[in-house]
């Protein structure tokens, strides 16, 4: 993918998160979410190429959300899938709590994993504990696997989950273990992408989350050289049914990054909304606002920070 191709998809982001960003700490998610989606498709209009989105948050009857199978783009360009996330933590948004941020992930047409957005079992660590983790093994042998290769102990490993109640067992089991955990109320593509950070403290996340934030960090996180599986867990029998209508026959099956992202031409970008492990978020002064965001290329393995200022329209 042209890494100029890759550099536009930051200003989809930018656009989203600074939308976005005008109403946190306002109670109203919605409203919140609606602003950041009508700025990213609008954005998307402008840029060359012609992508579909393969795995959201939202069908086609169910605005705000980019729905799956919409296409994006001004349909000239190379034929991409995307998996996009306007605004990840909504909640955070409207409650003026860290960790908000927009996010688009890409790669060629085929690459990555589709499906409807539903529950999916995930896993994930940074670079030196590839290859060690397990969907299938117990809580206990993975932080036992991930504590071995970081050479640390137990009681110094430190996990990271959405603090959901379908997630309470492992917590409990966590904590039983001895080891640390790190709760938080949203954003677990931050979370798990932090597990690749070597500043960020965090180890390994093991928890249920979105489906579509775990492609969006399985992209991430193939591109960082740590490691992840997924495995879809539909809600309910609805939830089950979109899985089959999408070809999916074995739901059971434990997705390997090569799964959920074929390849090395993978793009990740995000800006944040909220200060959270992986970015800052959207500031203001008089003049302008300032944006922070993060461009990822598998191919090339670079990572560029991005911090942008952005002239308030009542100055022009």
């Amino acid at each position: 993918m042209d890494r100029n191709l890759a550099l536009e998809f930051v200003r989809v982001t930018e656009a989203a998160a600074i939308a976005a960003a005008g109403w946190i700490g306002r109670g109203d998610a919605k409203a919140a979410d609606q602003a950041a989606v009508d700025e990213m498709r609008d954005r998307f209009k402008y840029v060359p190429f012609q992508g579909v989105v393969v795995i959201g948050e939202g069908a086609k009857d169910e605005a705000p959300e980019l729905y799956v199978g919409e296409k994006l783009g001004d349909g000239t360009g190379p034929e991409l899938d995307i998996a996009v996330d306007p605004l990840e933590c909504t909640d955070s948004v409207a409650n003026g709590r860290p960790n908000a941020m927009a996010v688009i992930a890409t790669g060629k047409k085929g690459s990555l994993f589709h499906a409807p957005d539903t529950y999916m079992n995930k896993i994930a660590c940074g670079p030196q504990a590839r290859g060690v983790i397990d969907l299938d093994a117990s809580v206990e042998e993975n932080i036992g696997r991930v504590a071995e290769k970081l050479e640390k102990s137990i009681s110094d490993m430190v996990l990271i989950a959405l603090d959901r109640p379908y997630n309470q067992e492992i917590i409990e089991e966590v904590r039983r273990l001895g080891a640390r955990i790190r709760l938080i109320p949203d954003g677990d593509v931050a979370g798990a992408i932090a597990t690749c950070l070597p500043d960020s403290g965090i180890d390994l996340l093991i928890q249920k989350g979105a489906s579509a934030e775990g492609v969006l960090a399985a992209v991430a996180i193939k591109a960082l050289g740590g490691d992840f599986q997924g495995r879809l867990a539909p809600k309910n029998d609805e939830h089950l049914a979109r899985v089959k209508a999408m070809g999916i026959t074995d739901v059971n099956k434990k997705l390997l990054l090569e799964d959920l992202a074929a390849g090395d031409d993978l793009t990740f970008t995000a800006t944040g909304v909220i200060d959270g492990p992986l970015l800052k978020g959207v500031r203001y002064t008089s003049n302008y606002c300032l944006t922070h965001s993060v461009v990822i290329r598998a191919k090339s393995g670079t990572v560029r920070f991005l911090e942008t200022q952005h002239r308030l329209k009542n100055n022009f």
